[in-house]
């Protein structure tokens, strides 16, 4: 999106406010399951786990939580807790937070510098095809979300960023440090 269309801080946390995030609502907890049955599946409770862009409800921090798991919270409008940015993570999720960035290259420099050696940075947005009918597209009508992604964009970041892997499952991206 253009930056003359941003919306304003404060109508971007309006917006925000609107999202259903609850932490025991099952249908979120089913939402973001892939990003928190890759953590499980890669990482066990000894790890540190950080949720950048927590929003209202940090769901996946409450589930990873529940299993054990250290998870630091970090929000810029909602938990703007910047002492987790002065640390390093194993594992980093963000879970539908990279299309609001509006300055991506510059927020995924400062993710990959929060990850530790052999750490994974999680994310699900919903990715833009080339088969799709944009002006239909359901994704494009949330007026906070400002870049779109295609699998060609993650594949940029790994070779910009130095990341050693990125692979795409449908919504959920792993990049691999």
């Amino acid at each position: 999106m253009n930056p003359k269309n941003y919306v304003s801080s404060s109508d971007e946390v309006l917006r925000y406010k609107i999202h259903k995030n609850d932490v025991n609502d099952l249908g979120y907890q089913n939402f973001v399951n892939p990003i928190v049955q890759s953590v499980l599946s890669d990482f066990d409770a000894s790890n540190i786990g950080l949720d950048f862009g927590s929003g209202t409800g940090p769901v996946i921090t409450k589930l990873l939580r529940d299993k054990g798991y250290k998870m630091t919270t970090y929000d810029p409008f909602f938990d703007n807790n910047l002492s987790a940015l002065k640390t390093t993570y194993n594992f980093i999720v963000c879970c539908e937070v990279i299309e609001h960035f509006h300055n991506p290259l510059k927020e995924f420099k400062l993710l990959k510098s929060l990850l530790k050696p052999s750490g994974k940075l999680y994310c699900m947005t919903d990715l833009y095809k080339e088969t799709m009918n944009f002006e239909k597209w359901y994704y494009k009508n949330d007026e906070t979300h400002v870049f779109f992604y295609h699998t060609n964009t993650f594949e940029w970041i790994k070779k910009e960023l130095d990341f050693k892997k990125v692979t795409v499952f449908d919504r959920l991206i792993v990049f691999e440090n």
